[in-house]
Order: C-alpha cells, then sequence, then structure tokens
C-alpha cells in the first residue's frame, strides 16, 4: 500500500466543486471560469449556456492545450460545432459533460501532466 502522496506541484487543480462554486486550489470561484493546466485561473465572460460565441471558445485555443474539457453547466449540453471551430482548426482536443464531470475529469488529466484546460461554465 502506497503511503506517500502524489504530488502534483504547479498544477491547478479544483479541489472542491458545488452548484455555483468551484474551488481551483484553495480559491472559490462564482462565475464561469477557465482553468489551464497552470498559470492563471482566468474569468470566462460566459455566464450561461445560451450566451456562447466563436470568440468564446477562440480564447481558450490561444492558450494552446492539447485538449478542452467544457463543463457545460449542471446538465451535459453540445455546443454546436461551428462555436468550437478555433479548437477543430488547431486539432485541440474536445470534452463536453455536466460541470462536476468536467472538474473530475480535467484534475485526471492534469495529475498525468497532460496540457489540459477546463471551460467551467457554473
Amino acid at each position: 500500500m502506497k503511503f506517500q502522496p502524489d504530488t502534483t506541484s504547479g498544477v491547478n487543480l479544483v479541489s472542491r466543486q458545488e452548484p455555483g462554486r468551484v474551488w481551483v486550489g484553495a480559491a472559490p470561484h462564482t462565475a464561469s471560469i477557465i482553468v489551464p493546466w497552470e498559470g492563471a485561473v482566468l474569468a470566462w465572460d460566459a455566464p450561461a449556456f445560451e450566451s456562447l460565441t466563436a470568440a468564446h471558445f477562440e480564447r481558450i485555443a490561444a492558450l494552446g492545450p492539447e485538449v478542452v474539457i467544457f463543463g457545460s453547466g449542471a446538465k451535459i449540453r453540445f455546443p454546436h460545432p461551428q462555436l468550437m471551430r478555433a479548437l477543430i482548426e488547431r486539432r485541440i482536443g474536445f470534452e463536453t459533460m455536466d460541470t462536476a464531470a468536467a472538474c473530475r475529469t480535467y484534475n485526471v488529466l492534469v495529475s498525468e501532466r497532460r496540457s489540459a484546460v477546463a471551460a467551467l461554465l457554473l
């Protein structure tokens, strides 16, 4: 049995999630956010699924991840492919799930040292 904790220093991890709130490390967030594998957590000006535009995904593509985990809120909703054109053109992987599942999946990917971004609607 392993007694040493796995270390993930230098990466952002979601430490807690509940409806309308996500903690990255010790910092709570109550509005939609972009969580890159490293660096600062970014405010995401996407208050609701219906407000998403191509510019929202262009901003994420500019970060250069290998995969984006999109948390669509309390239930899974799929954005129109036209909105994700910037990701598709750069061959950036994209997965959609509800926000709670997105937080868990993102943590697994960055724990494996993958360059993942979580785009979370709260």
